[in-house]
């Protein structure tokens, strides 16, 4: 077993892991933040995506342990006082989602899209960037739509993706 202490959605953390542990297992097993999902386990869907130092990684081929004093942020740590992050507001109104099941991957890969690219995003950048998340249910119309408006929100919002570190 090896120790790795990092910061996940604002609370410093320490875990007992094997070598082996991916950091979707440490985030769902141990520490029971379930949002996170894992669809593939090859790195291929990113129903597993969070940010890890403000960067969105897919954390099913993430070792827990390369994240040894790093943040984390999930899902779970966007909203802030039980009101929704921007971009999760949008993915509700614009219904950006049908069973579920990759909106927390496509949520922070969205997030991370308006941090690298600013908040003015035409469709085929937004086509473009979800290039690696993967939706089985939907022909992505309505996601493209929602990463628009919750960009756009954000702008509004003047809110920056709040950091783990908070």
């Amino acid at each position: 077993m090896a120790t790795v202490s990092l910061t996940v959605n604002g609370k410093a953390v320490t875990a007992n892991v094997d070598p082996r542990t991916l950091l979707v297992q440490l985030l769902r097993e141990n520490l029971r933040l379930t949002g996170t999902h894992v669809g593939c386990d090859t790195s291929q869907c990113g129903a597993c995506v969070v940010h890890l130092d403000g960067k969105a990684v897919k954390s099913c081929t993430t070792l827990a342990l390369s994240a040894e004093g790093a943040t984390v942020m999930t899902i779970e740590g966007l909203a802030v006082s039980g009101v929704l992050h921007p971009m999760q507001e949008a993915f509700r109104e614009h219904h950006g989602l049908q069973c579920g099941y990759c909106t927390p991957g496509m949520i922070m890969a969205a997030v991370d899209m308006v941090n690298r690219r600013g908040h003015s995003l035409d469709e085929a950048t937004i086509r473009d960037d979800l290039d690696g998340n993967i939706c089985r249910c939907t022909g992505y119309h309505n996601i493209v739509k929602a990463i628009a408006a919750g960009a756009e929100a954000m702008a509004r919002a003047a809110t920056p993706t709040r950091k783990a570190a908070e």
